[in-house]
Formats: structure tokens, sequence, C-alpha cells
């Protein structure tokens, strides 16, 4: 990607990372490296679970599948850098790099929020209309809406990325965090960028905040109705409602705290990209396998298969 400005002059930026202390940046690295391993397994785990079992190819299941493809994008954006950035004292990203990673973060991020979106519509479609849940919410609306995720996040990255990269950069270039993200690199432009900021913060910043309260709205209204369900049925769209609304929130809360403001520098930022960009993706799997026993038990089927598969092979 040729990004970059005629009049820019910053060929590379230079990250500070997490801490300057050689041995934390190990004790990190050790930490941060099994929770990305746990991000792959837990997330790819559902995703050949629900691809093999043929009782989870329904909508609900088909979209928590395509979230977790979400998850392991987004955080494969940020957490292999992050990484090799731990075990090296040369912190550095191109010009053209940074750009790139912007572009792939806000790319993942923008479809994590409008999917998430998509989710709580199925959730609604399930309860409010249960007879015609399967007609209404068939595999062609269900690859339409996932499409339309991926394209409103794209929509969102580009013009982020559009904004950002008319900015001139001729120095300083030194980026106090662990990847590149615009509240850090757009402070780090030689001219005056309220305007941009204004307008970034509006694209991000009020996507988020109105798409958090939108699903607020929604899973408020969803709670209502269920309330005349038989006691079953609750429990069972409780569950799922209840893990749906705790990733809404470990997603939306760091989201609005970073983009829905304006771009100043607050000592808690780094502890919540460290919670959004490594941990949240690890956690997503883990929340809706724990509450849902379906996906235990199919888990457990696929596991059953391999070992039986395994054991097979040694005979």
């Amino acid at each position: 990607m040729d990004g970059q400005s005629l009049n820019t002059t910053v060929e590379k930026f230079v990250l500070l990372g997490l801490s300057p202390s050689r041995h934390i940046q190990l004790f990190l690295f050790t930490i941060f490296l099994l929770v990305y391993t746990t991000t792959w397994l837990g997330n790819l785990t559902i995703i050949t679970t629900v691809t093999t079992d043929h009782r989870l190819h329904t909508p609900m299941y088909f979209l928590l599948s395509n979230l977790a493809m979400i998850d392991v994008s987004f955080s494969s954006v940020t957490v292999p850098e992050l990484l090799h950035d731990l075990l090296n004292e040369n912190k550095t990203i191109s010009f053209n790099g940074c750009i790139t990673q912007m572009f792939f973060f806000h790319l993942c991020g923008g479809t994590m929020v409008f999917f998430l979106t998509v989710m709580a519509f199925d959730r609604w479609v399930a309860i409010y209309r249960p007879l015609r849940y399967l007609i209404i919410m068939n595999r062609n609306v269900c690859i339409g809406l996932v499409a339309g995720a991926w394209l409103g996040g794209f929509v969102h990255s580009i013009v982020q990325v559009a904004l950002m990269i008319r900015l001139p950069f001729c120095g300083p270039n030194i980026l106090d965090n662990f990847y590149c993200d615009i509240p850090q690199v757009v402070k780090l432009a030689c001219m005056d960028t309220f305007v941009v900021e204004l307008l970034m913060v509006s694209n991000s910043g009020m996507l988020t905040s109105l798409a958090f309260l939108i699903l607020l709205v929604s899973y408020t209204v969803i709670l209502v109705m269920l309330r005349n369900r038989v006691v079953e049925g609750r429990q069972k769209a409780y569950s799922t409602c209840a893990a749906q609304i705790t990733v809404v929130s470990l997603i939306f809360g760091p989201c609005i705290f970073i983009y829905a403001r304006p771009f100043q520098k607050f000592a808690a930022d780094k502890a919540v990209s460290v919670l959004y960009t490594v941990f949240t993706p690890m956690l997503n799997p883990m929340i809706y396998t724990l509450r849902n026993s379906e996906m235990k038990g199919a888990i457990r089927r696929l596991m059953c298969s391999l070992v039986c598969k395994v054991l097979d092979l040694g005979l």
C-alpha cells in the first residue's frame, strides 16, 4: 500500500509498548502467548463443532461460528506483532505497515459491532416469531447479514484510513502504544487535526455508542418478552441472551471509552486496549460455550470422535 502523503517524511513509527522492563516484557509475552493460543483453540473449536455437527446447523450457531471467525481475525491483527515486540528491543513499524494495521483493525472491529447487532436481531426473531424463525432466518438471509456486517466494517474502516492517510507526518514518530491506532497516530500529524478528530470521533464513537444503545434497547425488549414464555424455553433463551449481553458489554465498553471521546491520553488507555484486543476474543468462546448446554454436548461429541479416531489409528 503506497499510502504515504507527499508531505510525510516519517517512514516508520516507534512503539513504546507496555513496559520498558525486560522482565515484565518476558512475563507479558508468556501470558499473551497463552491467551492467544487459547483464543485460537477456543474459536476454532466452535467453528469446527458447528461445521461438523448437523444438530448445530441452525441460524444461531451459524452466526456464532462467524463471530468466532471475526474474533480470530481481530486478535490476529495486533497480538502477533505485540508478541514479536515483547521479545525484541527494536519496536518499530513502517508507515505503510501502520496504516495497513489500522485498516484491518477497524475492519474487524467495525464488522464485530455490526455483527453483534445481527445476532441481537436473530434472537429477536427467534423469540418474537418462533414459528416463522427458520423461514425468516433462512440460509440466504444469514449469509446476506454476515456479508452486510463485513461490508459495514469495510466502509467504516476505509473512511478512517482515508482521513488518516491525508495527514502529513514529519515527526515526532513515537507512539505510546503497542499497536497502531487512530487516537495515538493522529496526534503525531504536523497540522491542526481538530476537524479530522471530530470526523473520526463521529465515525467510530457515534457508531459504537449508537449501536450499543440500540442493542441495550433490543435486549431489554427481548427480556421483557421472555416473561410470557414457558419456563423451559424461557431459561434457555435467558441463558443465550445473557451470554450475548456479556459479550456486548465486554466489546462496547472499551470501544466507547477509547473512541467516543476527544483523542486525549488517559492512564487507563493501554489497559483497556489490552482487554479489548487480547482478552475479549479469548473470552467470547468461553462465555458462549459455558452457558450453552447444546454447544458443550456437541464439543464433547467432537472430542470423543477425535479420540476414537486417534485410538483406531494407534491400533
